[in-house]
């Protein structure tokens, strides 16, 4: 018998020029010249190509990938079965719009998404060209089944930053300043964020205060719930922190929109197809949404979204909502690659890469007290930064210098929330990925304690 061969060396992460590099430097500069002011860049990454977890950018500076382009890379970058669909699929057609023509690729994929949603019974799907848009199409969908006008979403959330998406998002003021009035008939209150709880309480003799006041304080002072169309909940909160809410959270948002009448919304934008180790991290807790909206890693990186609902829910009527791009036949095609890969390939190694991560990172909070908490599910973990553990002071300022020391070494990270790194690599990091991961944030704590 052969010896088994030894493990391919890999080739990333490898910083050759100072970064930026002077190509990168150029592109920068001419970036500035014409780009939005809006665009809110993390650090000057600019990016030539991809494969798996490396990034490589214009100057031939190779990194590893710890942020997924915003979790949205979930087989990685450049797959070639994805590449291959997206080929197979622009050599016929690019374009027809599936809101008044046939083409299967887009019937294949609502039918894979209602398979796929938790609940047995029959869905329909919408598709549209991102999450944001998703969010607004289940804002009209909520009132139109209702015919009522209330919505409730939570401090920290994150749906888009158009009107409606935007109402409904509550994570940095920023996002709204200077654009208002917003949409009217939207609450927002306390999410499940058990490391800071906005009531003082703690987990579990709070007994989900967090959830039973919504009908002590806001139904009972604000808003009667029989003007409540829908709640909108992340089931991980993403750009609010990587906050997982404590067990029997989501449950108990399900029975208080039962009671009430109450549509219950799903926002599995960033938190959906894998990343938390079940394809929908709402199977984790066994609660089933009316609606549930998914975008980022559906098409592994090309632009396509979902509402899937509940049959007796999406009736509206024909003619009643549409989109020119949603469900692209190009982005069709990359997304039935994608769930082909995510299901059939990554969703059973996602747990014990996640475990292994998660494993790590607690290790390196055990020699770092900047490290406050540490949570996640899967490929999904946060660790918040803070002065000191007793007053659990947010520090922002930390993350910052991480994420630019972590980029100087080959590692792109992102923030969330208050003073949160993110780690929310492709789907198909390794062990050796990880561990090569890990040992750069641990370089960079360390130089940063």
């Amino acid at each position: 018998m052969k010896p088994p061969m030894p493990p391919a060396v890999k080739d990333y992460p490898r910083i050759v020029t100072p970064l930026p590099g002077p190509r990168a430097r150029a592109i920068v500069a001419r970036d500035a010249a014409w780009t939005s002011p809006s665009y809110a860049r993390e650090y000057p990454l600019v990016v030539e190509r991809g494969s798996g977890s490396m990034v490589q950018d214009v100057d031939g500076n190779r990194f590893l990938d710890f942020m997924a382009g915003i979790a949205v890379a979930s087989t990685g970058h450049a797959h070639p079965r994805v590449v291959a669909a997206v080929q197979e699929s622009a050599a016929r057609f690019l374009h027809i719009c599936g809101s008044d023509f046939y083409y299967e690729s887009m019937a294949a994929v609502c039918e894979r998404l209602a398979s796929l949603a938790p609940g047995t019974g029959a869905k329909r799907v919408f598709l549209t060209n991102s999450g944001t848009e998703a969010v607004e199409g289940a804002i009209k969908i909520a009132r139109n089944a209702t015919r009522r006008a209330g919505l409730i979403a939570f401090h920290g959330a994150f749906h888009g930053r158009t009107y409606g998406a935007m109402s409904l998002t509550s994570s940095k003021s920023r996002q709204h300043a200077g654009f208002g009035p917003l949409l009217p008939e939207v609450y927002h209150v306390p999410y499940g964020y058990c490391y800071r709880c906005a009531f003082g309480k703690t987990y579990p003799s709070c007994e989900l205060y967090c959830v039973s006041s919504i009908e002590s304080d806001l139904f009972a002072r604000q808003l009667d719930p029989s003007d409540v169309a829908a709640i909108f909940v992340e089931p991980v909160q993403g750009e609010g922190g990587y906050i997982v809410p404590p067990p029997g959270y989501l449950a108990a948002l399900r029975a208080l929109c039962d009671a009430h009448g109450i549509l219950l919304v799903f926002d599995e934008i960033q938190c959906g197809i894998g990343r938390t180790g079940t394809m929908f991290a709402a199977e984790q807790v066994g609660v089933v949404p009316d609606i549930l909206l998914t975008a980022k890693g559906l098409a592994s990186g090309l632009p396509l979204g979902a509402i899937i609902a509940s049959e007796s829910v999406m009736r509206w009527g024909t003619g009643a909502h549409g989109s020119t791009f949603g469900g692209n036949p190009v982005a069709c095609a990359a997304a039935l690659a994608t769930l082909d890969i995510v299901q059939h390939e990554l969703l059973p190694l996602v747990p014990a890469r996640g475990a292994r991560m998660m494993a790590g990172v607690r290790r390196l909070a055990e020699r770092y007290p900047a490290i406050g908490d540490v949570r996640g599910l899967g490929l999904m973990i946060g660790l918040e930064l803070v002065t000191d553990r007793a007053s659990r002071t947010p520090n922002p300022d930390a993350v910052r210098t991480i994420i630019d020391a972590a980029f100087q070494r080959g590692l792109l990270l992102l923030g969330c929330g208050k003073s949160t790194l993110r780690l929310a690599p492709p789907l198909v990091v390794d062990d050796a990925d990880i561990d090569t991961g890990l040992a750069i944030l641990d370089e960079c704590l360390k130089a940063t304690a």
